[in-house]
């Protein structure tokens, strides 16, 4: 059980869960309308990035919009996680298992709803604060870096190491 939430935390573990995949699941529906305005709602790529952000350039409202729903995400994650847990690590571990399921459901969506991303190796503007051409990779790099994310986050979020299991007396003192 090393690794593993205690008891006490799966009903946080539980409404967290059901916050990140509804927010990746919201999350999905606003691309599709951006995507929509940007004429690449049922693209099976993404052009280049600069190819998007003269895209975005046609329309210059958009841009300052779509950033302020991206700081407003990280805000949000930030906010639940630090109402998920009681101490520093344990609230990392929230805020590592919001953002990856967030982005996992994010992905789930956008397939359910567009049949998009066709292969894992398909391209994809993943942030635009700041924008950069470093944010253009394939969808399987985000989705592994989630994988990671919730699995790093469940260790720090059950306040348990993955080696062996501590005394009473060290869990006593960790908290």
């Amino acid at each position: 059980m090393n690794g593993a939430p205690r008891p006490a935390a799966l009903p946080r573990l539980g409404w967290l869960t059901a916050f990140a995949v509804a927010m990746g699941w919201l999350e999905g529906v606003v691309v599709v309308y951006i995507r929509a305005i940007l004429g690449l709602a049922h693209s099976e790529t993404i052009p280049p990035a600069a190819e998007v952000m003269r895209r975005f350039a046609e329309r210059p409202w958009l841009l300052p919009t779509e950033q302020t729903r991206e700081a407003a995400t990280l805000v949000m994650l930030v906010a639940v996680a630090w109402l998920a847990a009681p101490t520093r690590p344990a609230r990392f571990g929230a805020f590592l298992i919001a953002f990856g399921l967030w982005d996992l459901a994010y992905y789930v969506a956008l397939y359910a709803m567009l049949r998009w991303p066709p292969t894992l190796a398909t391209m994809d503007l993943l942030f635009l604060l700041p924008p950069h051409p470093w944010w253009y990779q394939p969808v399987w790099v985000p989705v592994a870096i989630s994988c990671l994310m919730v699995g790093a986050g469940l260790v720090l979020f059950g306040g348990r190491s993955p080696g062996p299991p501590a005394s009473k007396a060290q869990e006593a003192s960790a908290n």
